[in-house]
């Protein structure tokens, strides 16, 4: 498998209220492929969360190295770095954020602006892709006008407006009820499928999990497979 995005020796190191430094992550080894989907399980303050925001280049390691398309994030300049995230990268996460002023289409559009798009190439684009998520009925709607799961598809089509080559999402059922988590989760399972886009999803749901290609836990601050991930019936 070609990686698309990879981890390699990742280690991030905060200080600790103490003054001592606390190691999070302790040496990480990821590869991502084209197309695969896979999540992230363990404990909560393992260094889940911390691991995606440096996947999605919102952070950078102590040590090691994370590239995307062989391109390494700490030798690129910041500007580079906000170009990597706007273009190449898309982001779920537990709560939806989206602008509460703007229309589903207008939110999905908004990246699509930021990228240089034309209104009218913005909006065909947005359309499309909210269609695909099931809201094709819902562009206008503001958010506080759709139920949660609704915000959250929003959210999907947002994080897949600039044709990314990865999306990272942190919990992205962890604020919804068993329905809506179970149709959120149909529709990320869709995601690496349909859109050759590789999914890289942080999440304490068994249910989530078991439809991925391959889970791995967060472990002593590094990743270890996990063979099969056990769901109540």
């Amino acid at each position: 498998m070609t990686a698309i995005l990879e981890a390699q020796g990742v280690r991030k190191v905060y200080e600790g209220g103490d003054g001592r430094p606390l190691e999070i992550l302790a040496g990480v080894d990821l590869r991502v492929g084209s197309g695969e989907f896979v999540a992230i399980t363990g404990a909560s303050g393992a260094g889940k969360s911390t691991l995606l925001h440096l996947l999605g280049a919102l952070d950078l390691p102590t040590a090691g190295e994370i590239t995307l398309d062989g391109v390494a994030f700490g030798r690129c300049s910041p500007a580079e770095l906000e170009q990597v995230r706007n273009r190449h990268l898309g982001f779920v996460f537990q709560f939806h954020h989206l602008l509460r002023d703007f229309t589903a289409l207008e939110n999905v559009m908004l990246p699509l602006r930021i990228a240089g798009h034309s209104p009218r190439e913005a909006e065909q684009r947005a359309s499309t892709l909210l269609a695909q998520v099931g809201l094709a009925g819902r562009l206008t709607h503001r958010p506080q006008q759709l139920s949660g799961g609704e915000q959250q598809r929003v959210a999907v089509a947002r994080a897949l407006a600039n044709d990314p080559r990865v999306v990272l999402a942190d919990e992205p059922s962890g604020n919804l009820d068993a329905a809506q988590a179970e149709r959120l989760h149909d529709l990320l399972a869709t995601v690496a499928r349909d859109f050759e886009t590789a999914l890289v999803v942080v999440t304490h749901n068994r249910l989530l999990a078991a439809r991925a290609d391959r889970v791995l836990a967060m472990d002593g601050g590094r990743l270890v497979p996990v063979d099969r991930v056990e769901v109540e019936s």
